[in-house]
C-alpha cells in the first residue's frame, strides 16, 4: 500500500531523497537560496525530474513558511511583486517543458542550466544598477521558467537584487518573500499540469522532516557561521550534485 502511494519509490530511493532533503535545506536555511540547485539534479537522477521538482515545490514551500512573517516584515514588497509578475508569464511555460518533454532531455537541461547557475554565482556577478521595473519583471519571467521547469529560479534573482545597493537583510527577505509567492504561482501552474499527485504529497510527508532538520541548522547558522566559508562548500556541493547526476553515470552510480 505504501509503496504505490510513493510511486513505487524504493526504500534505497527514499533514504536517498531524504539524506539529499537534509543537505539541500542546510543550503536553504543559510542563504534563502541553493536548494534546488542541490536537490533537483540529485533526486531527478533517482526518481526522474517529474517527480523530483515537485516534490521539491511541496516540501520547499511548506517548510519555509516559517520565514515568511520575518521575510514580510523586512522585504521591499512593491519590488518583490513587479518581479512577481515576470514569473506569472515564466513560470507556465517552465512547466509545459517539463510535463511535455523527454525525461533524459529533461535532466540533461538542469544540469546545463545548474552549471550555468552555479558559474553566474561563483563570478560574483552583480547588476550593480537600481532595480527598474522592466528589468525585475523581466528578471521574474526568467526565474519563472527556470522554477517552473526545474525549480532552480534563485541565481537570476540573487544576482540582480544583490547588487543594487540593497541592504543584505532586506535582500535575503525580498528572496525569501518572492520565492514563496513564485512557489504559490507554481503549484497552481503544476496542479493544472497533473504534475503534483497523491504519491507526491506521500513521498513530500517522508522527506519533509530531513529537510525541516536541514533549513533549522542553516537559519541557526546565519550570522555566526563564515558566509564565505558557507557559500564556498554550497558551491562545491551545487557542482558535486552535477557531476553525480550526469545521465551517462547511470550505469555506474545507479
Amino acid at each position: 500500500m505504501l509503496q504505490s502511494l510513493l510511486a513505487g519509490t524504493s526504500n534505497q530511493a527514499v533514504l536517498a531523497i531524504f539524506a539529499i532533503g537534509l543537505i539541500a535545506g542546510l543550503a536553504r536555511g543559510f542563504s534563502g537560496f541553493g536548494a534546488a540547485l542541490i536537490f533537483v539534479p540529485l533526486a531527478s537522477s533517482v526518481i526522474g525530474p517529474k517527480l523530483a521538482a515537485p516534490l521539491l515545490l511541496v516540501v520547499d514551500g511548506v517548510m519555509s513558511v516559517g520565514f515568511l512573517r520575518g521575510a514580510w516584515r523586512l522585504a521591499d514588497k512593491t519590488n518583490v511583486f513587479v518581479m512577481a509578475i515576470g514569473a506569472l508569464v515564466g513560470v507556465p511555460l517552465g512547466t509545459y517543458a517539463l510535463a511535455q518533454l523527454d525525461p533524459l532531455i529533461i535532466r540533461w537541461s538542469i544540469i546545463a542550466i545548474v552549471v550555468m547557475l552555479l558559474l553566474l554565482l561563483i563570478s560574483g556577478w552583480r547588476y550593480d544598477g537600481r532595480p527598474r521595473a522592466h528589468l525585475t519583471v523581466a528578471v521574474g519571467a526568467i526565474s519563472g521558467l527556470f522554477s517552473g521547469a526545474a525549480q532552480v529560479g534563485g541565481p537570476p534573482v540573487v544576482a540582480y537584487w544583490l547588487g543594487g545597493g540593497i541592504p543584505g537583510n532586506t535582500v535575503r527577505a525580498n528572496i525569501i518573500l518572492y520565492f514563496a509567492v513564485s512557489s504559490a504561482i507554481t503549484a497552481v501552474s503544476y496542479l493544472w499540469g497533473g504534475l503534483i499527485t497523491v504519491p507526491i504529497i506521500t513521498l513530500a510527508i517522508v522527506v519533509a522532516p530531513s529537510y525541516g532538520v536541514g533549513l533549522w541548522l542553516g537559519a541557526h547558522m546565519f550570522g555566526i557561521a563564515s558566509e564565505t566559508t558557507f557559500r564556498r562548500l554550497c558551491f562545491g556541493l551545487i557542482a558535486l550534485s552535477a557531476l553525480i547526476s550526469l545521465p551517462v553515470l547511470d550505469g555506474i552510480l545507479r
